[in-house]
């Protein structure tokens, strides 16, 4: 582990006004959307709608990092250059996403594991030689009748503790998300209460794993009463000054 290039890749990713670029949705996540719109789900389809993304212009100007997806981080522009090439060219941070998704969690109901440890060493080797230089990782955590359990906080803050220390080992500066999921009925106090216990679960494990927490990057989720009102309906509903919005 080069302990300054880590503290360096991370103090990069957080500086100024910049911000993180996700671009890391899944295959099946951009064709659901293609198909919405009657764009062809091919991978020349979205090799050409990331090439878009990367190749805007200004866009370091505003973006620090950007995370990618196995397949987007493998792609070139028509042309031929690698994307981490252009990404990185432009100033900006290139980084994958390596958790494999959050899964129905085993003698849990209604609570999920996020899934991914197996074989992540080698993954992350191969990433760090394509280029990367932070990975992220995403935990989902529900809130509801009698949920979480410490059963799943616990699992959820291990696996993102292990995964942490599998980053730096490689060189690479782990973004943490431990998100406490909106949906639901639960209040501001109790969103609060959950979100305190998994922080300080997530950190007593990355403590345990010894993870360097100056080479690491938090990504907490913002503490708010549920929104049992569907996501579309909100927006419709979300007032503008200007009139054309819709």
């Amino acid at each position: 582990m080069k302990t300054q290039d880590l503290l360096d890749t991370a103090k990069a990713l957080v500086a100024g006004d910049k911000g993180l670029l996700a671009m890391d949705e899944s295959n099946p996540t951009c064709n659901k959307r293609f198909a919405r719109l009657g764009i062809p789900q091919t991978e020349e389809a979205r090799r050409a709608w990331r090439e878009l993304i990367v190749t805007t212009p200004g866009l370091g100007e505003c973006i620090s990092g950007a995370i990618l997806y196995d397949e987007t981080i493998r792609q070139q522009k028509r042309d031929g250059t690698p994307f981490v090439k252009v990404i990185t060219d432009a100033g900006i941070i290139p980084g994958i996403k390596v958790d494999a998704g959050a899964k129905a969690m085993a003698g849990h109901p209604g609570e999920k594991i996020t899934e991914g440890l197996d074989g992540l060493r080698d993954r992350l080797a191969e990433y760090s030689r394509m280029g990367a230089r932070f990975a992220k990782w995403r935990a989902v955590i529900a809130v509801g009748d009698g949920i979480p359990s410490r059963g799943c906080i616990e699992a959820n803050a291990h696996a993102l503790a292990r995964y942490s220390a599998l980053c730096q080992e490689t060189g690479l500066v782990p973004v943490v998300e431990p998100e406490v999921l909106m949906d639901g009925e639960h209040t501001l106090e109790r969103c609060r209460e959950v979100t305190e216990e998994v922080l300080r679960t997530v950190f007593n494990q990355l403590y345990t794993q010894r993870v360097m927490l100056e080479g690491m990057i938090l990504k907490p989720n913002m503490v708010l009463p549920a929104s049992p009102v569907p996501r579309k309906k909100r927006w419709k509903k979300w007032p503008s000054a200007n009139s054309s919005f819709r």
